[in-house]
């Protein structure tokens, strides 16, 4: 279990400019276009050069991704949200809340807004950020590849 039991894990977000749902399977369209949509830029959010999403990946694939993703969210060994635009028309991107082996950290976070929404992007991080800090109450927090160089990084 990663989050202490005592730790009222958030369902929901929702601040001036964002709403974050739980990551599930009801959300696999929306999810899926997102992802497709912007493949290129997700291969660098995950590490320096990942292949996901592969140019292939499927449907059902995506979706049972989604399905391991609420799993892990009941079990709380990893949290995983929905970004969706303030009115929640909008489905922007995820956010992925890991536990981490590094010592120092006591999380690793990954986070990516659609191509669509590339003017985001540091919105979000910052909305993270200080939502990661306030309400999670985490110190030390991991961003690889934004904060924490992929090199830094890799040689933990």
């Amino acid at each position: 279990m990663f989050a202490p039991s005592d730790l009222n894990v958030p369902q929901h977000l929702s601040n001036k400019l964002f709403q974050f749902e739980v990551l599930a399977p009801n959300l696999a369209e929306l999810d899926y276009e997102a992802v497709m949509s912007s493949k290129k830029r997700l291969r660098k959010i995950f590490s320096e050069n990942d292949r996901w999403p592969e140019d292939t990946m499927s449907f059902e694939s995506n979706k049972n991704d989604l399905l391991v993703h609420e799993d892990e969210f009941r079990a709380r060994k990893a949290f995983a949200y929905a970004v969706f635009d303030r009115s929640k028309d909008n489905y922007i991107g995820c956010v992925y809340i890991d536990p981490t082996q590094f010592p120092g950290y006591d999380c690793e976070v990954y986070l990516w807004v659609k191509d669509s929404e590339a003017n985001l992007d540091q919105a979000l991080f910052e909305s993270v950020d200080y939502w990661l800090k306030d309400v999670w109450s985490f110190k030390q927090i991991a961003y690889p590849g934004r904060t924490i160089t992929w090199e830094d990084w890799s040689r933990r």
